[in-house]
């Protein structure tokens, strides 16, 4: 959320920033409401001294036998009363109004991110492997023979519906391994703490982390009132909500392995085959609280720490700046990785990694009390995939698969598969 003073102090560049996302000035509309609060919260201030004023006189005047005055003073205090009540409803009113419309306004890039429309004006600044040749033409991960028998869509269907899948044996177990890899990886490797969170949340974790209100549609709600999540990065980053940290205990790193759910409501038609966007999923996401002077280096240490996992597996990558225009609602800078999949021949994303500043931080009231002394600041929020646990395991088979229809998986996983290194083409481990 914005600092309603930031934009007081500077109007026109929180009007400029905003063109940046290809949204119209707001500042007017804005300060309109905060001068209202404003002016509402001084009038019930200045009545407030007028009726203590008025209530010291009325006990002069009741011992000073004047009736009249006494009656005048006491009606002026109940109408100040009244008054006051009346003022501070309307700068509740109003404070809402604003607090609303500051919750529906994305975060501002910063100034290093590319102006753009849409992912065509992302900006490439890095790229690792070289994605492999094929003597035959490679399949999607759906189609390939050692992958049928464990990728079951029918029985899921008959389940749930659309966008779900039912993963069993040998497919089963190598997507487990791989979400196991990636923990061990990350606490044992990266520094990261490892969390076990909830995936039902309340109405103010999905808001502190800025995924209430714009983005309700979504995300699935219960009918008890409690939200699925759609990434760990909300209990991860909730967990700090209200706190007053020690300069001393940042940056906080953490990582969890969880169910995710998104109910893919702006997606209709897209990527129907396969398991590439399904309603539940499974990632091992990736968390960090940091002091506002770090978190530009923790973005890139981060990014780091994704692109790291897919060199172990050997999966070929290439890592872009979203511009502008294709940034999501909370980032001030995001990094998104794109796995290279050969059976759709293109780069598709895989992680995706954000700094949000404070935007989060004001949102839910986290703060951090300086080593120097002083009053406590907003931290900021970092968050990144590390990885879509579903994602990756596409990009194991399809990289990996061989022309009589088994796969060469990727040898880090040998320890987690009992030693094995490979899936049939009849879908066994071997």
């Amino acid at each position: 959320m914005h600092d309603i003073r930031t934009i007081r102090d500077d109007p026109a560049a929180f009007d400029a920033a905003l063109a940046r996302r290809g949204l119209a000035p707001m500042s007017s509309d804005l300060l309109a409401l905060d001068a209202a609060r404003r002016g509402s919260i001084q009038a019930a201030e200045a009545a407030l001294q007028e009726r203590n004023a008025a209530s010291k006189q009325v006990g002069q005047a009741k011992a000073s036998g004047d009736e009249a005055e006494f009656e005048r003073l006491r009606a002026l205090v109940a109408d100040k009363k009244a008054e006051i009540t009346r003022l501070e409803e309307e700068a509740r009113e109003t404070d809402a109004r604003l607090r609303d419309a500051l919750l529906g306004i994305p975060n501002l890039p910063y100034d290093d991110v590319p102006d753009g429309e849409d992912e065509a004006d992302n900006v490439e600044i890095a790229r690792w492997g070289t994605p492999r040749v094929f003597d035959f033409t490679p399949k999607e991960h759906f189609e390939i023979a050692g992958v049928v028998p464990g990728m079951d869509f029918e029985t899921a269907a008959k389940l749930s519906g659309s966008r779900f899948v039912m993963l069993r044996g040998a497919v089963a177990r190598i997507h487990r391994a791989l979400a196991q890899w990636m923990l061990d990886v990350h606490t044992g490797e990266n520094g990261l703490v490892e969390h076990m969170t909830p995936v039902l949340v309340r109405d103010d974790a999905m808001l502190g982390t800025d995924k209430l209100p714009k983005f309700g549609d979504d995300s699935f709600l219960t009918r008890e009132g409690y939200w699925l999540i759609p990434t760990s990065e909300v209990t991860l980053t909730y967990s700090v909500a209200g706190d007053v940290l020690e300069e001393a205990a940042l940056p906080l790193r953490m990582t969890a392995h969880t169910l995710c759910f998104r109910s893919e409501a702006g997606s209709a038609g897209r990527d129907t085959a396969g398991m590439l966007r399904q309603h539940q999923f499974e990632k091992v996401e990736m968390v960090s609280v940091t002091h506002p002077d770090q978190s530009r280096a923790e973005l890139d240490r981060m990014t780091g720490l994704a692109q790291d996992i897919l060199e172990r597996l050997g999966l070929p990558y290439r890592t872009v700046v979203l511009c502008t225009g294709d940034m999501g609602f909370g980032a001030r800078r995001t990094h998104d990785i794109e796995v290279w999949l050969p059976g759709q021949d293109t780069y598709r994303e895989i992680s995706s990694c954000s700094t949000t500043g404070d935007f989060q931080a004001r949102r839910m009231n986290a703060r951090f009390k300086p080593a120097a002394g002083g009053k406590p600041e907003f931290v900021h929020t970092l968050n990144g995939s590390g990885l879509a646990v579903g994602r990756c395991l596409i990009a194991v088979l399809e990289n990996g698969q061989q022309a009589d229809g088994s796969v060469t998986l990727p040898e880090v996983l040998a320890p987690y598969l009992g030693g094995k290194t490979a899936l049939s083409p009849e879908g066994a481990l071997v």
